[in-house]
């Protein structure tokens, strides 16, 4: 259903993403994982057409999206939906709004400047945030609720425009373990229950393995691993990122088990 070929983005003399290619066969959760600038943001955010490739195609059920322009390009970008590390919610707006905002790309511009949704679309909303366990929330601003909260508004947002893959970069990297694993259950499901592709950016090994059905691994822009969760050994990881045998998964972990039990041998090493 959706296939990558030689995708590449240069930035001048830095090549970002190199190259590129993946295909995807049918819905799946997949976590891409790899060190800080390795063109895992990049990628996302050519597939979604927020930055546009310098060669290459990104083909969806036989489609080449690169090509798409003006009305198809945001129908495409609604297919494909986008979740960021920084949430991008209206702050001073109440929950549900900010939720009805992922149906703006087929609302009529007067609509959209007065603020003028459909009952069917709030009321799908507010089932889409209980779904999401957070409905009681629709009626106050964003930026009174929890990091993870907001996440999960984030989410109920990209719900609405009914895509079929969802993006979502880095998701969890500013939450605490707890609202993670939150946010990480919350994809999962939608993979399950939706069928929809779920491609996830994510800076912990542990939280790939145990959510992804497929991990990609990329370093300096190229894919240098792509295989299941149970490949990915620890050896493997020191590939990825460039390390040396001092890596520790631990110092990366999010799941609060791993991080107590990094804890107590810290604690036990030093006697305490």
């Amino acid at each position: 259903m959706l296939e990558i070929r030689n995708l590449t983005k240069s930035f001048g003399a830095n090549i970002a993403v190199d190259a590129v290619s993946v295909a995807v066969a049918k819905p799946m959760m997949i976590g891409i994982i790899g060190r800080s600038g390795a063109g895992k943001s990049t990628l996302l955010r050519m597939m979604n057409r927020l930055t546009d490739a310098s060669s290459g195609e990104i083909l969806f059920e036989g489609r080449d999206v690169t090509r798409l322009k003006g009305a198809e390009k945001r129908g495409w970008q609604a297919q494909c939906a986008m979740i960021f590390q920084q949430f991008n919610l209206v702050p001073r707006m109440d929950v549900v709004s900010n939720v009805l905002h992922g149906t703006l790309n087929r609302r009529s511009t007067l609509a959209t400047m007065f603020s003028l949704f459909p009952e069917a679309d709030i009321h799908r909303a507010i089932d889409i945030l209980d779904r999401l366990g957070i409905a009681e929330h629709a009626p106050k601003r964003a930026e009174a609720l929890s990091g993870g909260q907001q996440q999960r508004v984030a989410i109920a947002r990209a719900l609405m425009q009914d895509p079929k893959i969802i993006l979502a970069d880095e998701p969890i990297a500013s939450l605490d373990p707890m609202n993670a694993q939150v946010v990480m259950q919350s994809l999962r499901r939608i993979h399950e229950e939706d069928g929809r592709t779920v491609i996830a950016n994510l800076h912990t090994l542990d939280t790939a393995r145990r959510y992804c059905d497929r991990v990609i691994g990329m370093l300096h822009g190229r894919v240098v691993f792509d295989g299941t969760p149970e490949q990915l050994t620890t050896g493997t990881a020191r590939d990825i990122y460039g390390a040396d045998d001092s890596f520790s998964e631990a110092a990366t972990s999010t799941e609060i088990e791993t991080l107590d039990a990094a804890a107590a041998r810290e604690r036990a090493a030093v006697g305490v």
